[in-house]
């Protein structure tokens, strides 16, 4: 026999599909959709059937924009540097970056990192487009703003191969790695104290 309705169990079982959602947690959600009226959840609904349709990837970078628009804005924008690239995995970690207000290049997402375990392979990414607007941007610098995990290593290994197999000279950088703000060193991991010590800057 349920605990709960039909329909309440049928929202848990979706939302526990979202990444990064258990079932508790969608659980909580569920119920909290539920406290609301019944118009919020129409809206909720509406937005939720809307969503793919409203968005597409942009040509240019593969960042997500509105279906009206044709370029992302985050190029077209002419303060922007074009000769200034992020890459990066995903359309969302754009946001985390815009959010410091202190980039003012544009952008590039890949579309995930290699990964042979999940089954993503290079012809997967957008790493061919990557090498083309290189060239028809002139681009000075390449900041790979990617996950420092093996396949992100293995990624931005694969695409230097790349760059020097089609002879495109270009200056590659990486984010800055160190320790956060607060913790203190008896917790954080050799790697973060590696890239600490290795990343230093003098007072």
């Amino acid at each position: 026999m349920s605990v709960l309705p039909k329909a309440l169990e049928d929202l848990i079982e979706q939302l526990s599909k979202l990444s990064g959602v258990g079932p508790r947690t969608a659980e909580r959600y569920a119920l909290g959709i539920l406290k609301r009226s019944s118009n919020d959840a129409k809206e909720l609904a509406k937005t939720l059937e809307e969503l793919h349709s409203s968005l597409k990837t942009c040509p240019k970078t593969f960042a997500l924009i509105d279906s009206s628009e044709d370029i992302s804005s985050l190029y077209t924008d002419p303060i922007r540097s074009k000769q200034l690239v992020a890459v990066v995995e995903d359309p969302i970690d754009i946001v985390s970056l815009e959010k410091t207000g202190q980039f003012k290049g544009t952008y590039h997402v890949l579309g995930g990192v290699i990964s042979p375990i999940d089954g993503i392979g290079p012809e997967q990414l957008h790493l061919n487009e990557l090498i083309k607007r290189i060239k028809d941007d002139k681009v000075d610098e390449l900041i790979l703003a990617i996950n420092a995990s093996v396949e992100g290593e293995s990624t931005a290994l694969y695409l230097q191969d790349m760059l020097k197999q089609a002879k495109v000279e270009v200056k590659i950088t990486r984010l800055a790695r160190g320790l956060p703000v607060g913790i203190d060193l008896e917790y954080a991991d050799q790697i973060t104290l590696k890239h600490a010590l290795s990343g230093r800057t003098e007072l």
